[in-house]
């Protein structure tokens, strides 16, 4: 691979990272600014941040990476009510670290990840820590979109199940409601990048339908869920998923 590869994969992998690090906490974009700006970690800009998650923003300077590091370090050492007593004045931040602070954590030593850390992600030197890449390879796809039918059709003919799972399907867009009916028909699959951008909704709609509700299980759960599903049918002649066993492995899955 060659560096602009190298990097583009960077770029990419980065804007997984911070959607996934804004949803698992239920975060706004200007949470990450908030904080930069009242604990003085740094030049932060909720336009930047919204640039990062959509891969728009292709060239940040040093000080974008040493607010996002500093800043999940300061959440993982933040646990006390001393260490949040900064924050006194403003209750906004205090109810979103309150709603979730999560840090990101290396996966090999379990250390809060630091500027360099940031900016090795964006220019494709490491990896992002495993628990919030969301990233789908293409050659996964197929079967993802396979135990996605599934999981959502319990295993029923589609014709049985149409009306109840299009239902739960939150978007209004007709293309995007066709697409997903053939995907549920077996008529086709979803690209790894499609996949990826329906992930949100698809979580919601598995919340629809009654087999978790939309804040229990997590966009990176419920790909966990997925990919344990497709790996279920590949090792096994019977599809379908009965609601106990969707039950067990979501619960399997909210407990790890």
């Amino acid at each position: 691979m060659g560096y602009q590869e190298e990097i583009g994969s960077g770029r990419e992998a980065f804007a997984h990272l911070i959607r996934a690090w804004h949803e698992r906490n239920g975060w706004s974009h200007r949470v990450l600014p908030g904080l930069a700006e009242v604990l003085d970690l740094g030049r932060l800009h909720s336009s930047q941040v919204s640039m990062l998650r959509n891969r728009k923003l292709a060239s940040p300077g040093p000080e974008v990476f040493l607010a996002l590091g500093r800043i999940n370090q300061w959440i993982a050492a933040s646990g006390s009510a001393d260490s949040r007593s900064a924050l006194t004045g403003h209750p906004e931040l205090l109810e979103a670290l309150g709603t979730g602070s999560v840090p990101l954590l290396n996966d090999d030593d379990g250390r809060p990840l630091g500027p360099g850390g940031f900016l090795e992600i964006f220019v494709g030197q490491r990896q992002p820590p495993a628990a919030f890449d969301l990233r789908i390879a293409s050659a996964e796809a197929p079967a993802l979109s396979f135990a996605l039918a599934e999981l959502l059709t319990a295993g029923r003919p589609w014709r049985l199940c149409r009306e109840a799972v299009l239902g739960a399907y939150p978007p209004e867009k007709a293309q995007r409601r066709e697409r997903f009916a053939a995907v549920m028909a077996g008529q086709r699959d979803f690209e790894a990048a499609e996949l990826e951008s329906e992930l949100l909704d698809l979580k919601s709609t598995l919340a629809g339908l009654g087999a978790a509700g939309d804040q229990e299980l997590s966009t990176a759960q419920f790909l966990t869920v997925l990919r344990r599903k497709a790996a279920q049918l590949a090792d096994s002649t019977v599809a379908g998923a009965t609601s106990s066993e969707l039950g067990a492995a979501i619960r399997q899955e909210l407990g790890a």
